[in-house]
């Protein structure tokens, strides 16, 4: 077998081996998962996520999806615990720790002083039937049966199934918890994702000029507003009030040039595209975004009660790092 094809197979294997472990561990969601559950969603202290080596690693991720979906959490290296840093953990906090022997040195140092603190612990484990296990209060069984390394070694489906039911446990606390995409948002006010869940149209339209004219604007006018306010676009309004009526792209005056012969006399009402699409200020700008990309279209017009307020363009969205 030639190389490309031996490291493609490799690759496979290993991707299957990996997402079969995680489908057994639906098998494995049982009632002291459940307990487990019921006992943090009660703890009045936070969750102290610990394991040593690789699992430190998954432990770390997961304290990260805890803090991001509600459930207060930290980190402590197992290691590191027994040097000192247990003193971080109280008598009202809830112990994770993370063994897939269940059976390591550190692990058997740590687990009766955490006892002695009078810590809850639950252990994420592979072996049901280790020293670790046998002494939590909790069991989140993330039994694998084997590595998907070929010499059964390196960490791999193992901290894949930890990781998994770490998702799993925080989304569990996440949905008892009533935790909402304003909770959500609330957490990750940076970057893209905050935006999405907190960025309205109010926050972006009013930096933008308002390009708009009257129904009997003349076609002069129309093209000096549209050049003039740079957004390729103005609005149409009614005669007698601010109410929209349509609305006069680029596009929209080059096909007045192929349907009419004679222009002069032309007014806004006859070129526009009426009841154009719109979006509310109180509108999240994300869904600005999927208004436009569902439509191919490159801007918005902005209306309150039927009223013309102003634009909202794509690239506004592309400088909020919202595409």
């Amino acid at each position: 077998m030639n190389l490309p094809n031996n490291i493609a197979l490799t690759a496979k294997k290993v991707l299957t081996a990996e997402a079969e472990a995680i489908a057994r561990l639906a098998d494995f969601i049982d009632e002291s998962f459940i307990n487990c559950v019921e006992a943090i969603l009660q703890t009045r202290g936070r969750v102290v996520v610990t394991g040593i080596g690789k699992s430190a690693n998954i432990a770390q991720k997961i304290v990260a999806t805890l803090n991001s979906t509600g459930t207060p959490a930290l980190f402590m290296h197992a290691a590191d615990a027994i040097h000192g840093d247990l003193g971080m953990i109280q008598p009202e906090d809830f112990v994770i720790c993370i063994s897939k022997s269940g059976n390591t040195p550190e692990i058997k140092v740590l687990v009766p002083l955490l006892k002695r603190k009078g810590s809850r612990l639950a252990a994420l484990v592979s072996s049901t039937d280790s020293y670790l296990a046998q002494s939590a209060d909790f069991i989140l069984n993330a039994n694998v049966e084997r590595e998907a390394c070929p010499h059964n070694l390196a960490p791999t489906t193992s901290t894949t199934a930890a990781l998994a039911l770490g998702d799993a446990l925080a989304v569990s606390l996440l949905e008892a918890r009533g935790f909402s995409s304003a909770d959500f948002a609330t957490l990750h006010p940076g970057g893209s994702l905050g935006k999405r869940l907190y960025l309205k149209v109010e926050d972006i339209y009013t930096q933008n000029e308002a390009p708009c004219v009257k129904e009997n604007a003349t076609l002069r006018e129309v093209i000096i507003e549209i050049s003039s306010k740079r957004l390729g676009a103005t609005a149409v309004v009614s005669n007698d009030s601010e109410k929209l009526v349509g609305i006069i792209t680029d596009g929209d005056l080059r096909r007045m040039l192929n349907k009419y012969e004679k222009v002069e006399g032309l007014t806004a009402a006859d070129i526009m595209t009426p009841s154009p699409l719109t979006i509310e200020p109180e509108n999240y700008a994300a869904e600005a975004m999927a208004r436009m990309q569902a439509k191919s279209i490159t801007q918005l017009i902005v209306t309150k009660s039927g009223k013309f307020e102003g634009f909202i363009h794509l690239h506004d969205l592309l400088k909020e790092g919202l595409v």
